[in-house]
């Protein structure tokens, strides 16, 4: 399956004489969607192959990885279950779906819950944590948290076309690496990767370098996380909302939002060559919007439109 390429027209582009495409990824699906669409595709295979009655994976209460899960079991004929960082949010389940449309979407579409604590949660790659949950959910298929394993980065790489040969620079957020490595991958030698990692830290190029990407074609971009993972500013949000009116593209506060600001301040700085030729990957993860206006709106902040 392929996704569109929309040509963004603004003003800052024109006078600094550089294209910007965006791919739509985001539209591949209503509910999974974006990336979690390349990542799952290949695992629900596998998992249809080995004749697994359950999806079980990771996330924290507004994951887009696990409502994409939710989604896909629902449609592919799988129960699913969601191991859900923060045990707290078990106390009153209804008071947590009223806040949370997230774990509500993902409970209309089946999905069984098991709360942890962050201690707990922090045990999700060892294997005896790994072993009791294969004996409480016997033939269950382990999706890694955010989705990313081999399977995963084979289906991001078919995200870049032979339609996307021309572009000199490729944009894309990063949550746990595995979109990238695929896009890496998939990228020819002319092409420089730029990589928008949401969550704060150095440590972002040895997550990507320890998921074996097959060029050195690539650079983590550091300096616009807006304080780390689910951090936003008000200038963050503003740009967000502009960016919609004047393109009538939606972008998501966590991932793509975060990514198109930092990548239009840095055709701002003059940090591209005129002519160069950019394609951002839209990875969706719109649904998490609602969840970031119930947090704004308690803060009287302006919400996203």
């Amino acid at each position: 399956m392929t996704s569109e390429n929309i040509q963004i027209i603004l003003p800052l582009l024109q006078k600094q004489e550089v294209e910007l495409y965006v791919k739509r990824e985001d539209l591949l699906h209503p509910f999974i969607s974006g990336n979690k669409f390349r990542k799952l595709t290949y695992n629900l295979q596998e998992a249809k192959k080995q004749k697994k009655e359950y999806l079980l994976t990771f996330g924290g209460a507004y994951s887009n990885h696990i409502l994409a899960t939710a989604a896909a079991g629902k449609e592919f004929g799988f129960k699913t279950v969601g191991v859900i960082r923060g045990e707290e949010l078990e106390i009153d389940l209804q008071k947590t779906f009223s806040k949370n449309a997230t774990l509500k979407k993902a409970s209309e579409f089946g999905m069984e819950f098991l709360f942890v604590s962050r201690s707990e949660y922090n045990q999700k790659k060892e294997i005896t944590f790994l072993d009791k949950l294969q004996i409480k959910y016997p033939n269950s298929y382990l999706v890694p948290e955010g989705g990313t394993n081999s399977l995963a980065i084979k289906g991001c790489e078919e995200i870049l076309t032979t339609n996307d040969t021309r572009f000199t620079h490729i944009c894309c957020a990063m949550g746990t690496g595995g979109t990238v490595t695929g896009l890496i991958n998939s990228s020819l030698k002319h092409q420089n990767i730029l990589v928008f990692p949401s969550l704060k830290g150095n440590w972002v190029a040895d997550e990507i370098n320890s998921l074996k990407p097959n060029k050195k074609n690539w650079k983590v971009i550091l300096d616009y996380h807006f304080g780390g993972y689910g951090k936003v500013s008000d200038e963050l949000i503003t740009f967000i909302n502009q960016f919609k009116k004047q393109t009538s593209i939606p972008l998501d506060p966590i991932y793509t939002g975060k990514m198109m600001f930092g990548l239009l301040d840095m055709v701002q700085q003059t940090q591209f060559k005129k002519g160069s030729k950019i394609l951002a990957i839209h990875t969706g993860g719109l649904q998490g919007i609602e969840g970031m206006n119930v947090l704004l709106k308690q803060k009287n902040k302006e919400i996203i439109q």
